[in-house]
């Protein structure tokens, strides 16, 4: 045995022990001067942490910082072993020993989004991975640093470029598990009444406090409920409220029970706040909440609300480009309303005038950026064509008369409307992008089906005649590329056709042949 060893570690380990009390003192002062001079987020004290968490901050200290250090080692270890699952478990422990470096939250995240999901080929895995970068910042990050814009500002990344963009080859997998994923949570509907959740009790603490009388809570243990987690847990599962539930409440009941449950499920597990939500719709127009876009918006709606200057140039460029987004294809539509893969992204064209206006207002409070300037002169171009495409050509017009007066880049060629319109379709299809290309057929189609609804039986074909030609002429250009290729043709047009007779029921009759044609085609 060797002595000499043994009491070499003795002496370190009585080191440690001596140095970490020595360091307990000077701990609590620095705390007590932190507390009492406000040096620590609104949102998030050391009382409020989880126990991991305020242990460690309490028994380490500032060695909490050496061993953040260490785990940084290791998780850069685990990735190039290739030991995924582990590096997941790690990157919350490091968030739990240094809550307040948002930039390794903000690194950890981002690298499990990007990089270790494309490490997989099936897009489930993928799906997976990017969904373990969301929570990282949504569910500890924010947990710890609710007033930092800059988690704001990554997390809403993800959705815009990661999820938003078609980059990866898995992104209609994302767009689709999004919906699908949201539309449960607001109760296999595609828009919530988000004022009655805004007006539900936000605890159950206060809903209890409502209803006080024990007849109400006998119902619900009657139905097999004992405590709140069992009752959160059986509605999330399925995102509606169980049936033995409804057999015991009445209809009220049942309705505002299930109302409070499915607010706190978006505020405690999603973060959203139907208050944000109402106030972002009421500034920009009604957005599809199931869109990767709208959570980017949001997002960084809130990262602007926590900036110092109650905005940021980063934040703002996130709302002009996903609003954008959001205008040329922000409307999910679903065969049957039921989300699927086989999902269409339609225009939201009643957002056009927000986004102008974003723009500008982005460029004014951000010193009239270059930036926003050009990007609003390629918005310009691309809402003129889409809007007359969907039959607003007034609006078209009016668009096209603006960017004639202030673009400086105006390309003097196009000496009218129709010469202009005409150009950009041939563009578009030679070198647009996935969404470009969805919108102008989407458009198209559109237009026909109403030209056949008012019995012009000649301009209705002629639209879906140019709306075949630009989808072959697109599937040829990207026939070996996965992830661009388009929805069905049949599919496009069957449900776009199916849009515009919920639209105008009045012209539905004219449209069925439409319909049954397309089916019968099958």
């Amino acid at each position: 045995m060797n002595f000499k060893k043994i009491g070499i570690w003795i002496s370190a380990v009585l080191l440690i022990a001596i140095l970490l009390g020595s360091n307990l003192p000077v701990q609590r002062k620095l705390d007590k001067i932190i507390t009492q001079d406000k040096l620590v987020d609104e949102a998030v004290n050391d009382k409020g942490l989880p126990p991991m968490v305020a242990f460690t901050t309490v028994a380490l200290g500032g060695f909490r910082g050496i061993l953040a250090d260490l785990l940084w080692l290791r998780a850069g270890a685990l990735q190039e072993e290739g030991k995924y699952f582990e590096l997941v478990q790690l990157a919350s422990w490091i968030t739990k020993l240094q809550p307040k470096f948002t930039g390794a939250t903000s690194f950890l995240a981002w690298n499990m989004a990007y990089n270790i999901s494309v490490t997989f080929q099936d897009p489930q895995d993928r799906w997976r991975w990017v969904q373990r970068g969301i929570e990282l910042i949504r569910d500890e990050g924010l947990n710890y640093n609710a007033n930092d814009p800059k988690l704001y500002q990554q997390l809403g990344w993800i959705y815009q470029h990661k999820m938003g963009n078609t980059l990866d080859d898995a992104q209609k997998y994302y767009k689709f598990q999004i919906a699908k994923e949201m539309q449960r949570a607001y109760g296999g509907v595609a828009d919530p009444d988000w004022e009655a959740l805004n007006n539900a009790p936000r605890s159950f603490v206060e809903f209890r406090r409502l209803h006080p009388q024990n007849e109400y809570w006998n119902k619900i243990r009657a139905a097999g409920f004992r405590d709140d987690d069992s009752l959160n847990s059986a509605f999330r599962e399925t995102g509606l409220l169980p049936e033995s539930l409804k057999t015991v409440l009445t209809p009220e009941e049942a309705t505002e029970l299930e109302t409070f449950l499915r607010a706190i499920w978006l505020r405690d597990y999603y973060k959203i706040r139907p208050e944000i939500v109402i106030a972002i719709n009421k500034q920009y127009g009604k957005l599809d909440w199931r869109a990767s876009e709208t959570f980017a918006i949001y997002w960084a709606t809130l990262g602007n609300m926590y900036s110092p200057n109650r905005f940021s140039i980063e934040c703002d460029r996130m709302i002009t480009q996903s609003l954008k987004e959001s205008f040329i294809g922000g409307r999910m539509l679903f065969p049957n309303k039921t989300p699927s893969e086989n999902y269409i992204l339609i225009p939201n064209l009643d957002l056009v005038d927000a986004v102008r206006e974003s723009f500008l207002l982005a460029a004014k409070r951000n010193d009239f950026a270059h930036s926003f300037k050009s990007a609003l002169d390629n918005f310009m171009i691309d809402a003129i064509v889409i809007l007359y495409s969907y039959g607003r050509e007034k609006k078209a017009r009016e668009y096209f008369n603006i960017m004639r007066k202030e673009r400086v880049s105006y390309d003097k060629r196009f000496l009218n409307f129709e010469q202009f319109i005409v150009s950009q379709w041939e563009e578009d299809m030679k070198d647009g992008s996935y969404k470009q290309a969805h919108d102008l057929i989407s458009g198209l189609i559109y237009t026909a089906a109403v030209y056949i609804a008012y019995d012009d039986l000649t301009a209705g074909e002629a639209h879906l005649k140019l709306a075949q030609m630009a989808y072959e002429r697109y599937g040829r250009s990207f026939k070996d590329v996965d992830r661009m290729q388009l929805p069905p043709f049949g599919t496009m047009k069957r449900e776009i056709v199916m849009m515009v007779m919920n639209q105008f029921p009045q012209l539905a009759p004219r449209l069925q042949g439409v319909i049954q044609e397309e089916r019968n085609s099958k």
